[in-house]
């Protein structure tokens, strides 16, 4: 694994609910969160774009009243 550069989202400001995001080896982004940092999702920028583009049209705001 890389020596990964983890960013802080700047809509995290809790300390103990932040979401970090890094680049990762061949082209990937990974994704982990403060409380579980060693579970780390891994995705193509494609697909996180896709996901980011999802999240401020509101496509995914459902989820969380389901």
């Amino acid at each position: 694994m890389s020596t990964d550069n983890w960013r802080k989202s700047s809509y995290s400001p809790n300390a103990g609910n932040c979401v970090y995001v890094a680049t990762g080896d061949n082209h990937t982004v990974r994704l982990r969160e403060s409380d579980a940092p060693n579970a780390i999702l891994i995705t193509r920028p494609a697909t996180f774009g896709v996901f980011i583009r999802a999240i401020k049209a509101g496509t995914l705001d459902r989820l969380a009243t389901d």
